[in-house]
């Protein structure tokens, strides 16, 4: 199932009056675009913009901070939410941000309500990010602390027979990648949870040109987090960057049978929407159970903006259930 939306019509028609009113509240904000700040400024930027829409912050009675050892021996911050006592199940979760910004802090409210919701453990990875650190080493860390959390030096944090994936973005990409790592590995997953996951390697799906400008996250934008993650326009054929499309080392499309079972949530008037729905059938040819749900008239980032748009608690809500689904029948 395709996305045919007429080309002539206004694609902003399509937003909700909430959805339009955040859109233009951003425009008329004025802000220099991402594209045309340094990487540091572009991180303070997001994380000065992330948590202004966010939904009141949710206690949970243990929220503890430590770092998992990388392959080089880098510490990889992470952040352990725990909504209940008990060895919980968990959910690794990997923050969007164009593999440039966003970390642990910008993602917080997300995480304690997925928590509280799903009645899980979260564990929030503060990955490496670009330009100081260039592809694969995102993918790299994501996937060590996978490995990490799995294997029996956890000290009875969570329970290691329960694991989910889970991140919105660029940390879709991650998630959907160790995925795939985990089938490799023999590692047993309950679920994989994307967000409006980037998949593809090239920007070139009709909705990228739909949504190029003007819904929240646009083309430029996109482009600019990317050249400052890959080190050669090659990269962007490695499943690692782009599992919808991209290649394996044999020069073939990684085969997917045998991945996690996905809850892919996107938002219809967003750039990557047709290449979420794009992966979610390859997913389903490959006969992984699939759950899909597209929030209508919602753009990127959609499910950070909870206080102005109603539609986020919703999509955190449907996100929670797959989980206590996932980690029940697990």
């Amino acid at each position: 199932m395709s996305h045919h939306h007429d080309p002539h019509a206004n694609p902003r028609a399509l937003l909700t009056p909430a959805m339009r009113s955040v859109v233009d509240r951003i425009a008329r904000a004025g802000h220099v675009p991402m594209h045309a700040l340094s990487a540091p400024q572009a991180r303070v930027a997001y994380a000065a913009g992330a948590n202004v829409l966010e939904l009141p912050t949710q206690k949970l009675p243990r929220v503890e901070d430590f770092t998992v050892s990388a392959r080089d021996g880098h510490p990889i911050p992470v952040r352990h939410y725990a909504p209940l006592a008990g060895p919980l199940p968990v959910l690794i979760y990997f923050h969007g941000g164009g593999f440039t910004v966003g970390s642990i802090a910008t993602h917080d409210g997300l995480c304690r309500r997925l928590a509280h919701l799903a009645g899980c453990a979260v564990l929030s990875v503060d990955y490496r990010l670009a330009p100081d650190s260039k592809f694969p080493t995102a993918h790299n860390d994501a996937w060590d602390v996978v490995q990490w959390a799995a294997g029996a030096g956890t000290d009875g944090k969570w329970d290691t027979t329960r694991i989910a994936l889970g991140g919105d973005s660029a940390g879709g990409t991650l998630a959907a990648a160790c995925a795939i790592e985990a089938r490799d590995a023999g590692l047993d997953l309950s679920l994989q949870l994307l967000f409006y996951p980037g998949c593809a390697g090239h920007q070139n799906t009709p909705s990228h040109h739909t949504f190029a400008k003007g819904f929240v996250i646009e083309e430029p934008h996109i482009t600019y987090f990317f050249e400052q993650y890959i080190r050669t326009p090659a990269d962007r054929d490695d499943w690692r960057f782009a599992p919808l499309d991209g290649k394996g080392s044999d020069g073939f499309e990684v085969d997917l049978a045998g991945v996690a079972p996905a809850w892919v949530g996107l938002a219809e008037c967003d750039p990557l929407v047709d290449e979420g729905i794009a992966y979610a059938d390859r997913l389903r040819m490959a006969s992984v159970p699939v759950d899909l749900e597209i929030y209508r008239s919602m753009v990127h980032e959609f499910i950070k903006m909870g206080r102005a748009i109603p539609e986020a608690a919703t999509a955190h809500a449907d996100a929670a259930r797959a989980l206590r689904a996932a980690f029940s029948t697990h």
